[in-house]
């Protein structure tokens, strides 16, 4: 069943935000914007997606679509993150307003898909019920070919009463279900003991890659593709629900087809080049259509202990979009004879590197020579 849930809260905040003009109003604007690729057709993603919702013992579950723009109480407080919890920080997270964040991650959809009048009747009955939950999520993050700002999640989870029972070697079948959905199914998985606010016990998963790019994992290497684990009944009791348990899972979907594309950089799954788009196939190694050369450029600057690497990564983005292939610390140096006791020295080494075409040194020189001059004016640094 397609659970849908109230957006309108959503739809104003969102126009609210459209009004601004101030750069970190403008660049979120621009990220919600994007396209959502795991409801995508044609993109591995999708691909990703469809093969895990028909996974057996997922394959009755809810659907439920849930809004971008959270409240921090539902996103952070009903999960047990603790006050000093990074994902709480600007630093890490996108907050639009003081009470308002873009969703860093999508298992706040329990709160959602509890509140669902259709669910909490199920609920009242004593029934067990499971949903799914996919799309964009938002995080600020370094600037690598494994990492971006915008990316997507899959969550699914299963509450049962209490009588029923529900343990961790379920929750591993339907994971090893959606591994070898994936990935064939020979594909070999192993669970670990991890630790999330939310889940008790918890576990991540890895998945043993047997093909990858030289750039990746080495041949048969183990590698974390989600983490996993049995809600908190004190998570569930603050949402509403006693006297019942379960299992819940969540993946980057970005990291399953990197995984089995063994794909080199992520920024290929939002190529629109058709040559690209050709090679976007699971389970097929990408072959490189043209490695075009990478143009590198250092930057280095004085700011103040207050500078947060993350807003910087955003603002390289916001300048060099998808040109920008990698950002680098090189060097990162106090000196309070020479810069102050309040300032610090950070060195950078950017590469440019198109995955389209071939970049000239006159629009790099010109991106960076923008990159410099923005340095300058958005954190008041001195560019040496």
């Amino acid at each position: 069943m397609e659970i849908h849930i109230d957006r309108s809260e959503e739809m104003r905040l969102r126009a609210e935000l459209q009004k601004r003009t101030d750069p970190q109003a403008l660049r979120m604007s621009r990220y919600l914007s994007l396209l959502d690729l795991s409801r995508t057709p044609g993109s591995p993603l999708y691909e990703i997606t469809e093969r895990t919702k028909k996974v057996p013992s997922l394959a009755q579950f809810d659907i439920i679509d849930i809004p971008e723009l959270v409240p921090t109480n539902l996103m952070f407080d009903l999960f047990d993150f603790p006050a000093d919890h990074p994902v709480r920080s600007t630093s890490d997270t996108y907050y639009v307003d003081d009470t308002t964040v873009l969703r860093p991650h999508d298992t706040v959809f329990w709160y959602y898909y509890l509140h669902h009048p259709d669910i909490k009747a199920r609920i009242a009955h004593n029934e067990s019920v499971g949903a799914l939950c996919y799309g964009k999520v938002y995080r600020k993050d370094e600037v690598d070919s494994r990492h971006m700002n915008v990316f997507h999640q899959f969550g699914g989870w299963f509450i049962a009463p209490d009588a029923t029972p529900v343990t961790p070697d379920d929750l591993k079948k339907v994971l090893t279900e959606i591994a070898q959905g994936v990935f064939g199914p020979h594909a070999l998985v192993r669970f670990n003991v991890d630790d999330f606010p939310y889940t008790d016990p918890s576990f991540e998963v890895e998945l043993n890659v047997k093909g990858t790019a030289a750039e990746g994992p080495a041949r048969g290497e183990w590698l974390e593709i989600m983490g996993c684990g049995m809600p908190k009944k004190s998570v569930l009791k603050k949402m509403g629900v006693e006297g019942y348990h379960g299992w819940a899972f969540g993946f980057g979907i970005e990291r399953l087809a990197i995984a089995s594309m063994a794909l080199p950089d992520i920024r290929l799954l939002w190529s629109t080049d058709e040559r690209v788009k050709k090679q976007l196939v699971l389970g097929q190694p990408f072959k490189e259509v043209s490695k075009y050369p990478p143009v590198v450029r250092d930057i280095s600057f004085v700011v103040t202990k207050e500078f947060v690497p993350n807003d910087y990564f955003d603002l390289v983005r916001d300048i060099a979009g998808d040109v920008v292939e990698e950002v680098a610390l090189i060097d990162r140096y106090e000196n309070d004879e020479k810069f102050g006791k309040d300032n610090v020295s950070y060195a950078y080494r950017i590469t440019y590197r198109s995955i389209e075409r071939t970049l000239t040194g006159e629009e790099v020189d010109a991106l960076h020579t923008k990159l410099e001059e923005s340095t300058k004016t958005t954190y008041g640094a001195t560019v040496r």
